[in-house]
């Protein structure tokens, strides 16, 4: 893992407040959820009890497409657990087409459409707070897909709901072959793909919000920034 790691920011891309439902016109939703604004910050919950499995999960995109070499930054509150959080990043068609493209598969929250469907896409999982295996020894996944590939792994220093001081701020560096990711400065893990082991690396397109039912959650201050530059120290 590099250590001493730092960011040449350049221009601001992309930045959403998520205040309000003005903020997300366009984004869309998979799977039955309530998407609400009662803090003044964009809250998700799943409208479907969690004893349905993987159809009760949601995802919701934001419509805007990235480029590569991007720092994506929001911040994070935990509202109800249990359950889990993912960033979808870099998603689009296996070929190359639209994440919404009519000729892609449908979705609606279960999970296999989004690993193992007909999209590509990194994901990183955060305050997994699900099984009981999970809330005893925390964890950070980032995966690649698609596949269901595990390719780095870092400790969560977020704690559950009843000690939590939010709001998190959450950052995913993509440049290039390298994917770090962070909570509030504190590096989480640190990857290089390789572009073979399993597969091409990844490079623009859409991210998008997943949770895993019951939690609930907020999110606000989304900001995407340009990378000019990685720079690591020994």
């Amino acid at each position: 893992m590099k250590t001493g790691m730092t960011v040449q920011l350049g221009d601001l891309l992309y930045e959403n407040k998520l205040r309000d439902t003005s903020d997300t016109q366009g984004f869309v939703l998979e799977g039955d959820g309530a998407v609400t604004f009662p803090m003044g910050r964009m809250r998700l919950e799943s409208t479907r009890h969690p004893d349905e499995g993987q159809a009760a999960n949601i995802v919701y995109w934001c419509p805007e497409s990235f480029p590569d070499n991007v720092a994506l930054n929001w911040s994070f509150w935990p509202v109800r657990q249990p359950g889990l959080c993912i960033l979808f990043f870099c998603a689009a068609g296996r070929h190359g087409e639209d994440l919404f493209s009519p000729a892609l598969s449908g979705r609606d929250g279960i999970y296999d459409q989004y690993h193992h469907g007909d999209i590509n896409a990194y994901h990183v999982s955060y305050f997994r707070k699900t099984y009981a295996t999970e809330r005893r020894f925390q964890t950070c996944n980032l995966r690649k897909s698609y596949g269901f590939h595990m390719v780095a792994q870092g400790a969560d220093p977020i704690p559950p709901v009843v000690d939590c001081d939010p709001p998190y701020r959450m950052q995913v560096i993509k440049y290039g072959p390298h994917i770090s990711f962070s909570i509030d400065g504190l590096p989480i893990f640190h990857f290089i793909d390789d572009g073979d082991t399993y597969g091409p690396v990844l490079t623009g397109g859409k991210i998008g919000f997943r949770q895993m039912a019951p939690l609930i959650a907020e999110y606000s201050d989304l900001q995407v920034h340009a990378v000019k530059e990685l720079n690591f120290g020994s």
